[in-house]
């Protein structure tokens, strides 16, 4: 079974979820996350895929944590991986970084600012995993089936998009629900990234602030218009996270979050 094939294997026609913490701060934290989130996802019938960036590229300021380093992160997320038999997924930023990450992941994400990247793009695809692309802050629903096609045409068949927000003003982010159907008719799965998409970007302190008390609302109202996956960055303690903490969910909190999706994902899926 291919990895999109396991995503949609849900008996309930639930919705999947990737989750996970924001950056792979070590093997302890891992391993601790995967070990409190997939129970819960076996009960709930939720595929779940572990999520974890093994190094951040994309930092306000130079000093910054962006990873413990990257082949000591990618054992780590393969190791998640063998424990817990589920998929993994992480970050990739150059085209030279798609096969060394591939070796160790089965879904290789393309960050948003990174969307347009055609390099970047075919480089995901001729590895032969799936590749999420997050639809960039300043580009339309619309034209995320570029993105699509460039995957598709380099020899990718597991593709998947996900929405994050559009960029509001200078340091605000708004979710246009119109664009998880639009994004859907491209003929691939689309994920709603709930806690990406309540940050507040470039803040004076060069440190992304976030609306976490708003992941409940914007979790429902994907779900509500039919979101296919969830993605939600999580920790068990949110404000000593080495990377966007302000906007993350905290672990405790998961469980009944995702009990309350499931039973919304029933009543829309009567209709």
């Amino acid at each position: 079974m291919n990895t999109l094939q396991y995503l949609q294997t849900s008996p309930t026609r639930n919705f999947f979820l990737m989750a996970g913490p924001c950056v792979i701060e070590g093997e302890e934290m891992a391993l601790d996350i995967a070990a409190q989130i997939a129970p819960v996802c076996r009960r709930l019938g939720i595929p779940y895929v572990f999520k974890g960036s093994y190094r951040k590229a994309n930092r306000s300021r130079i000093d910054s944590f962006t990873g413990i380093g990257d082949i000591q992160a990618l054992r780590i997320l393969d190791k998640v991986r063998t424990e817990f038999s589920i998929p993994v997924v992480t970050d990739i930023h150059l085209p030279q970084e798609a096969e060394m990450a591939a070796q160790y992941v089965d879904i290789l994400q393309i960050p948003a600012f990174l969307c347009r990247q055609t390099d970047l793009l075919v480089a995901a695809a001729r590895t032969g995993k799936m590749v999420n692309i997050k639809k960039g802050q300043f580009l339309s629903p619309e034209s995320m089936r570029f993105a699509v096609e460039k995957v598709r045409d380099a020899g990718g068949t597991m593709v998947a998009v996900t929405e994050r927000g559009t960029t509001f003003g200078y340091g605000d982010l708004v979710v246009d629900y119109r664009g998880i159907p639009t994004m859907q008719r491209t003929g691939v799965p689309v994920i709603m990234d709930v806690t990406h998409s309540l940050q507040q970007p470039n803040s004076g302190s060069g440190v992304t602030g976030g609306r976490p008390e708003m992941i409940e609302t914007i979790a429902r109202a994907a779900i509500a218009v039919g979101a296919d996956g969830i993605f939600i960055e999580t920790h068990r303690n949110p404000a000593v996270a080495k990377s966007d903490g302000a906007n993350m969910l905290a672990l405790d909190k998961l469980p009944a979050l995702l009990e309350h999706l499931t039973a919304l994902r029933m009543c829309v899926n009567k209709f």
